[in-house]
């Protein structure tokens, strides 16, 4: 099978990793930098050039689109979809994930469990959304923000109403969420593959830390979840229409709560804590799904 990884950069740990797993299961691989494919968008023979040349022949895709470059890189993925070649994620999902706010209103109207969250594009009325997301403390999120970049815990009135104000003084709208204080600063990252949870974690937070990142100093271990845990995170891939998927949840009384999708996880914190081959995985479900046409989205919106 030839597999093309659409990736900026062949040496980050994600792509060589699914690289290494592709060849070593008699693969041809290569590593594709969306930005330097060019397209002709035509209804009889749609193609894709790479550094001069066309590519052809090529049997599956697995997108690994930075949010920077959601834009073009999703167009790259969608014309692969015109040319009936397998997309281990579709444009449509991906994009869904770009998209904050709209995975949030995805979810909510699939009655999965979400922290409250307020949004707004004016702050005349901050103090009535700071009540309705439940009062400080808040977590107050720039919608494009990654990596735990963009957001801010709150643990006041005033101090929401501020940071609310410097955020539109960014011209940025405001997605505010209550704080999940008995999640203690940890989260849990689900990877699913298909239908399945095939690998989680616990990320804890650095000390005085709220955000998990591991890219912020958080560490990861191994966690077992909850079968309530496992259905939600896997009904949420879903919803988004992904096969490959990182799902971030918190533990709240009430419940997991989720708290975003992610249509390019990355591997290496999850296969170091959890010691399992996801790179494999991922090519063990291409060899079983890829077969032309299959790109029509399955979630809604």
């Amino acid at each position: 099978m030839k597999i093309a990884i659409i990736s900026r950069n062949p040496k980050l740990y994600s792509p060589s990793r699914m690289v290494e797993e592709a060849e070593a299961k008699g693969h041809e691989v290569r590593v594709i930098d969306p930005l330097l494919c060019y397209m002709t968008i035509a209804s009889q023979r749609p193609t894709i050039h790479y550094k001069g040349e066309e590519l052809v022949g090529v049997d599956a895709i697995i997108p690994r689109i930075g949010a920077s470059i959601t834009f073009y890189g999703t167009a790259v993925v969608r014309q692969f979809e015109m040319m009936n070649v397998y997309s281990v994620n579709e444009s449509v999902a991906i994009s869904r994930t770009r998209d904050k706010l709209r995975s949030l209103q995805l979810l909510a109207r699939k009655g999965i469990g979400l922290p409250v969250t307020g949004f707004a594009h004016s702050t005349k009325y901050t103090n009535d959304l700071i009540k309705l997301a439940g009062g400080a403390p808040l977590v107050i999120k720039l919608l494009e923000g990654t990596h735990g970049i963009g957001v801010v815990l709150a643990e006041t009135d005033k101090a929401s109403e501020s940071v609310i104000e410097a955020f539109r003084g960014l011209k940025q709208n405001i997605l505010v969420q209550e704080f999940i204080k008995e999640a203690g600063g940890a989260d849990i990252r689900c990877l699913i593959i298909g239908d399945k949870v095939v690998a989680a974690m616990k990320r804890q937070g650095a000390e005085g830390e709220f955000r998990s990142n591991l890219h912020r100093g958080g560490n990861a271990t191994i966690v077992r979840l909850t079968p309530e845990e496992r259905l939600a995170a896997v009904r949420a891939a879903k919803i988004m229409g992904l096969n490959v998927a990182g799902v971030d949840l918190l533990r709240s009384n009430h419940g997991p709560v989720i708290m975003e999708v992610n249509s390019s996880p990355g591997l290496k914190g999850i296969e170091k804590a959890t010691e399992k081959n996801v790179a494999g995985m991922i090519i063990d479900f291409i060899e079983k799904q890829a077969k032309p046409g299959k790109t029509r989205t399955r979630g809604q919106g």
